[in-house]
């Protein structure tokens, strides 16, 4: 029976996928799948695991550019993003996903027969498996269903070909999502539509409609669980089903609905997604290169736009907290994933999508006016990094003064994003506490970290209060941007956990990873040089460059411990690509005039972390919503945002020979390598020389040609 099916399916998915030719836009290179599998060899993840260590995290579903949609397979509730691609059974399909433990809202599924609220899920073959950016199918071997999904901003579109004259189901089952439900509603809405809603952190709305008419609608259940079944008519066609969503209600769900879909047919639905793929992908062209290495980059590409979500519906209306609706003229956003992606990702947004950026930081300023204080988002205060960046590179369209002052609290008043932030202005560090015995995942203030941070965090802000013209700010920012060096332990060359009465903390191991011990995701060496505003005054606190350098050696040839941690996997000795604090250090050689030596770890890098496994379809660690796939996008293309609050980008060798790269409504730009080794030789632009190794935004933005000189 299974193999029959299996034959069934092939047939189904010929049928059904068509085929999009390479020539057809970058769209087709992109591989969803990239980074849905998880890491278990030794050599990849740098340790034996003993359980299953973090991929990527990614969902393999269709979305459009910073969607509210993300419709997408479910192969374990309470996992990253709910599929993995090792697991072989299909549990729904959900309806939003970022990958973070969270969301993965109003699950459906196809079925047939007898439906087990507790056992309804349906193997499945990676071989009977496909995805396109907007477009995902599969085939249900326990129901003979094949689904397709594709989607636009606010709503997912359903297609299911069940085989011929079997009954027709559709199984929502309301209690499951990766966070606990606390509420839910499902209403039959005559005779061919149904409308609910479920509340886990948020409320979201949804209104179905389906081409075939509802039968039935009954509740199934099993000791304590309950699902929902609809029954339709048996009609000869496939069982199509929209579904249009709103975070605000289900007349806005409906609203959306009708606006985005209409009375548009699959395929039209399918296609106007693949155009809006390749619309977005195809601001950056390049030239040259392996088929590898293009698949790999238009995929960490694609990876790149998929969050911030979009919150508001096609009327501008968003939920503004306690039951109240607002409409403020923009499109509304969730938070960003600060953390991780002001690094690298939030300047791409930026560069590629300038609206998109200006909305999601009005929609922060809005957050923001709620609470009293920017919002942040897991550790330190990145917003900061993130919109004078933004600010910087012209992007202005938000109240920048508000988000000034919202800033300037995040900075100075305790009680916000910023804890300890009165020990920090005072002592010009956070101390840490002794622990006589402390483990990865002993709680602390993780001090060392905030105080990196947000010396880098001040720095930010200054430039912006310098851009505003407050220079008693300015000067009392930039006062504590050297902090870092308060806690530089020069007779160890560590970032150090410092004590209260200023000695350091005694049980020091610098290669001991912990989660919020001195340090937040990382070890000492992870964190010894983090200071991309003062890479100079970084180096000043060694014996001189020599020393330095021998210190970075050390970094990248000292092997891993072998320690077991979540999210630390992926190293060059003891740097750590699978998790985001240390990225910036393959760069620093070229501060001290080895650019080459920086180059032999990010060619490294790229070449070895992003199709890792024996699936080739595993991350060196969690993509976080973007960054680990920005980091592949910008050093490939041989430009990096060091700093990001400043708009400017590190220069390095590009892995393709020719790129053409658009900035929101300026000319393209091109950047063009020349000579066939590795080692930077020089730079140039517009057939001028450039001194050093930065080129800065606005240059860029001329649409002049960027040439990298290479040699042997």
């Amino acid at each position: 029976m299974i193999r029959h099916l299996g034959s069934l399916a092939l047939v189904l998915f010929g049928a059904f996928t068509g085929g999009v030719r390479a020539e057809d836009g970058p769209a087709d290179l992109v591989n969803p799948l990239l980074g849905t599998a998880t890491i278990w060899e030794k050599s990849d993840v740098g340790f034996t695991p003993t359980h299953r260590t973090w991929g990527a995290e990614v969902f393999p579903g269709s979305s459009l550019p910073n969607a509210m949609v993300q419709l997408s397979p479910v192969t374990q509730f309470h996992s990253g993003s709910g599929y993995q691609y090792e697991d072989t059974v299909i549990q729904a399909f959900t309806h939003t996903c970022k990958g973070h433990w969270n969301l993965c809202n109003v699950p459906f599924l196809p079925v047939t027969g007898e439906v087990k609220p507790k056992d309804y899920g349906s193997p499945y073959s990676h071989k009977n498996e496909s995805a396109k950016p907007g477009y995902y199918q599969v085939y249900l071997e326990r129901y003979g269903v094949n689904v397709e999904l594709t989607s636009t901003l606010r709503c997912g579109y359903h297609k299911y070909t069940f085989k011929e004259g079997e009954a027709k189901k559709l199984l929502v089952d309301l209690s499951m999502a990766n966070e606990r439900v606390r509420e839910r509603q499902l209403t039959q809405d005559g005779e061919r539509a149904f409308t609910g809603y479920q509340q886990t952190g948020e409320r979201i709305y949804f209104y179905a409609r389906t081409n075939h008419r509802i039968t039935a609608m009954e509740s199934v259940r099993m000791d304590e669980k309950e699902v929902t079944v609809l029954q339709f008519e048996n009609e000869a066609k496939p069982l199509e089903i929209q579904v249009g969503f709103s975070y605000v209600s289900v007349e806005g769900a409906k609203q959306n609905l009708e606006k985005e879909i209409g009375e548009s047919g699959f395929n039209e639905v399918r296609e106007r997604a693949t155009s809006t793929w390749n619309e977005l992908l195809s601001k950056i062209k390049v030239t040259g290169g392996t088929d590898r290495q293009k698949g790999l980059f238009y995929s960490c590409l694609y990876r790149s736009f998929l969050w911030p979500a979009l919150r508001s519906d096609v009327n501008g209306d968003f939920p503004a907290g306690r039951g109240a609706v607002a409409n403020k003229g923009f499109h509304y956003y969730t938070d960003p994933s600060l953390w991780d992606d002001y690094r690298n990702k939030l300047v791409l947004l930026g560069m590629l999508s300038p609206k998109v950026a200006n909305d999601v930081i009005s929609s922060m300023i809005q957050r923001g006016q709620r609470f009293g204080f920017m919002p942040t988002f897991f550790h330190g205060d990145h917003a900061a990094p993130f919109i004078a960046g933004s600010y910087l590179r012209g992007l202005r369209d938000y109240d920048v003064k508000e988000a000034y002052r919202l800033l300037l609290r995040n900075a100075t008043v305790e009680g916000g994003p910023r804890p300890f932030i009165k020990e920090y202005a005072e002592k010009g560090y956070i101390a840490d506490n002794d622990i006589a015995k402390p483990e990865v995942g002993t709680k602390d203030k993780a001090g060392v970290t905030k105080t990196l941070e947000y010396a880098y965090d001040d720095y930010s802000l200054a430039l912006l209060a310098k851009e505003l013209g407050d220079e008693p700010n300015r000067a009392m920012l930039t006062g504590r941007t050297g902090s870092f060096k308060n806690v530089f332990d020069a007779s160890t060359g560590f970032m150090r956990g410092k004590l209260a009465d200023g000695s350091w903390v005694k049980n020091f191991d610098p290669q001991y990873p912990y989660y919020e011990y001195m340090y937040r995701e990382a070890n000492a060496w992870q964190s010894a040089f983090f200071a991309p505003h003062d890479v100079a005054g970084l180096i000043g606190l060694y014996p001189g460059k020599e020393a330095f350098e021998k210190k970075l050696d050390e970094l990248f040839t000292i092997p891993w411990n072998g320690m077991e941690a979540y999210n630390i996997s992926g190293f060059i000795g003891q740097y750590c690509h699978g998790n985001q604090p240390d990225h910036s250090y393959p760069h620093l050689y070229t501060f001290i005039g080895k650019p080459e030596k920086s180059q032999a770890i990010i060619d490294q890098c790229l070449d070895r972390f992003y199709d890792m496994g024996k699936d080739k379809l595993s991350y060196a660690g969690m993509d976080d919503a973007g960054e680990m796939s920005s980091w592949y996008v910008f050093n490939a293309l041989g430009l990096y945002t060091f700093s990001p609050a400043d708009p400017e980008y590190l220069v390095s060798v590009p892995i393709f020979d020719k790129v053409e790269f658009k900035i929101g409504d300026s000319p393209a730009f091109t950047i063009r390598r020349e000579g066939k080794g590795r080692k930077l030789t020089g730079v140039s632009y517009d057939s001028r020389k450039v001194e050093g190794h930065f080129i800065s935004h606005e240059e860029l933005k001329k649409g002049k040609e960027l040439v990298i000189e290479t040699g042997e």
